[in-house]
């Protein structure tokens, strides 16, 4: 796991300063505190920060080829990269090193582009070819791995795995884009589609980027895609079988390491069944680590000491306290965009916690995703039951109508709270579940906007992209349309964005075995009984748990990893949420109504309404906007 960095020039082969790259470099060098390395040519300079796992004592970077005609930077572990040498040596290829990194060399070498589909693991990295004169730029298939990128001023080129890193170099264009503003509000974050600087994208999961010095910028191509078309038949002990052959096989292969290993636990299914299959391999205890919270209705951590019991782990847990919220400015900087998961904070948490014993440490992200274990798969799967039996004529004015003067009764126990599904079922399928998985709906963004803002956006919406996702998904149902959507939107941008950031901030490398793509391949063939039957979502998995894991830790309601934060803005933090509408850097865009910003505050203080998402949204675009740039671009 590291970090990298680089600069290709498009038009010529100009001498490059080492100097600006290692600014650069150093802008991340919390992503590789072991190494780092430089290396410059005619027209391209690569750089590197190095956290060592594999090959510890070899395998510096960037590294040339074994017939010097490429040279490499790569963040990420190649799993299968001992199989894929001994293939690769077989046929003819030469190594020096004991690790991965010099794997992709070979593979690069043997097989160009189409050496991605045999790399199994994540990665982000780039391979400069001296004759050719060509960068190849590749990001895995789930986007684990982030990868930056902006082209400057002076037609140069510029990458990284952290904006914070091209945010270094002095040419990169800062204006703030409008649309990413209105996507986070959606969201909760900015999607891989876009960045928050209108001069900086991201390559996309599953894609890769050929560009020839000389040539025009291509377009990225998609090299891996997964479908949810087809459905897999059998029976169900056989289908169990070997979705539990699948699981062992993702575990195993990811606790190679030459470090310290362990894991995160929350003491639900799926960081328990990761554990459960570590302790199952490992011949000595795994090491695990927990945090808990100082509001009792959303603390697994007693249901993680459990499995911790049972599987003897050595086990460490701490607790997160509204005091943590000292810890915003912190976390701004990790993730440079405004970033509003605010289970961020506690899983930074864990990471520090297990840093102090582990290089590595392996999670249970992903499951979810594959196997339809959120709530709102649940709730989708019903509502496209009852859209199939009642015509969009008759669905969009009576739900319509409802939802609209149906009242947001945050306060009300869940089966009252109608007001979303009642709107949910006003539309098709795919735009119900935009409007579940947003965290701000349109109309309350559109009153929150100034009006100079509204003009800035235009009538671009940010659920265009969950729609259009959905609807030209590979799949049969909504229900793959969702979480097809899920893996391409949700996953690499809030999920493994948190993980990658909040872990590389203090060099721990986070492995997600659950989003092995041969057990998300399996996961999408499934019939929809065996991921959600009756109200349990992720069917096949818990019963192919069984046999590890104690009934009630398979099959009781989902908590989730969340922080408390809506009892903090109406305790230790209410004052923060009363400054959240005078903020200086928020306050000088222009871009929200103040006098609604304040009332949100204020409802949520006294308790007539659950404002805290937003809150948190607001409060973490303002320190982003701090970062980013000093006064921005945008103010109107």
């Amino acid at each position: 796991m590291c970090g990298i960095a680089g600069l290709f020039h498009l038009n010529d082969a100009r001498p490059m300063d080492p100097a600006r790259l290692e600014r650069m470099c150093d802008a991340i060098a919390h992503r590789g505190p072991d190494g780092q390395g430089v290396w410059t040519a005619p027209g391209v300079a690569l750089g590197h920060r190095r956290l060592s796992i594999i090959d510890v004592a070899g395998s510096p970077q960037p590294m040339a080829s074994a017939d010097g005609r490429a040279m490499l930077v790569f963040n990420g572990e190649i799993y299968n990269f001992r199989e894929l040498r001994e293939e690769l040596r077989a046929s003819g290829a030469r190594f020096r090193t004991d690790g991965d990194s010099e794997v992709i060399l070979a593979a690069w070498e043997k097989w160009g582009p189409d050496c991605l589909s045999r790399l199994h693991g994540m990665f982000a990295f780039a391979i400069y070819d001296l004759e050719a004169r060509t960068l190849f730029l590749a990001r895995d298939r789930l986007g684990v791995k982030p990868l930056f990128l902006a082209t400057l001023s002076d037609g140069t080129l510029a990458f990284a795995s952290e904006l914070k890193a091209l945010l270094a170099h002095p040419l990169l264009d800062r204006t703030i884009d409008p649309l990413a503003v209105e996507d986070y509000l959606a969201w909760g974050y900015v999607p891989d589609t876009r960045s928050m600087l209108k001069g900086v994208s991201k390559l996309a999961a599953g894609h890769s980027l050929l560009v020839e010095r000389g040539k025009p910028m291509p377009a990225a191509r998609q090299w891996w895609d997964i479908s949810f078309a087809e459905r897999r038949k059998g029976k169900e002990q056989d289908l169990e079988a070997e979705l539990l052959h699948l699981l062992r096989q993702a575990v195993t292969s990811r606790m190679v390491a030459d470090v310290p290993l362990g894991a995160f636990l929350s003491g639900g299914v799926d960081s328990s069944s990761v554990v459960a299959l570590m302790a199952e391999a490992s011949g000595q205890p795994v090491k695990t680590c927990s945090i808990g919270f100082d509001v009792a209705a959303l603390d697994e951590s007693a249901y993680a000491r459990r499995i911790a019991e049972q599987f003897r782990t050595d086990h460490r847990a701490r607790l997160v306290s509204p005091d943590d919220f000292q810890a915003v400015d912190a976390l701004a900087a990790m993730f440079d965009e405004p970033f509003a998961d605010a289970s961020a904070l506690p899983t930074w948490r864990v990471c520090q916690l297990a840093r102090e014993t582990v290089t590595v440490a392996l999670s249970g992200d992903g499951a979810d995703e594959a196997f339809a274990g959120y709530r709102r798969h649940l709730f989708q799967h019903g509502e496209d039951r009852l859209r199939a039996f009642l015509p969009a004529a008759l669905r969009g004015p009576v739900f319509g109508a409802l939802g609209a003067i149906y009242p947001k009764a945050d306060w009300a126990p869940r089966p009252l709270r109608a007001k979303t599904t009642l709107l949910s079922l006003a539309g098709d399928s795919a735009e119900g579940y935009a409007r579940a998985i947003g965290v701000t709906p349109p109309e309350h963004r559109a009153r929150l906007y100034s009006p100079d803002f509204q003009r800035l956006r235009g009538d671009y919406r940010a659920e265009w992209l969950m729609l259009e996702t959905m609807r030209n998904a590979p799949a049969r149902s909504g229900l793959d349309q969702a979480q097809y959507a899920d893996l391409k939107i949700w996953l690499p941008g809030d999920i493994l964005t948190k993980v990658d950031r909040t872990s590389m901030a203090v060099g721990l490398e986070a492995r997600e075995p659950l989003l092995d793509h041969r057990l998300l391949e399996f996961a999408a063939t499934l019939p929809e009984n065996l991921r959600i039957r009756g109200q349990q979502g992720k069917w096949l998995m818990k019963h192919a748990m069984r046999g590890h894991l104690p009934e009630d830790i398979l099959f009781r309601q989902k908590q989730g990893f969340v922080t408390p934060i809506e009892s903090w803005f109406r305790g230790p933090l209410a004052g923060a949420a009363h400054d959240i509408a005078d903020s200086t850097t928020l306050g000088q865009t222009g871009w929200f109504d103040a006098g609604r910003v304040r009332a949100l505050a204020q409802d949520h203080v006294a308790g007539r309404a659950n404002n805290a998402r937003i809150l948190w949204q607001l409060l973490m675009l303002d320190r982003s906007l701090s970062r980013l740039s000093q006064a921005p671009a945008t103010k109107v």
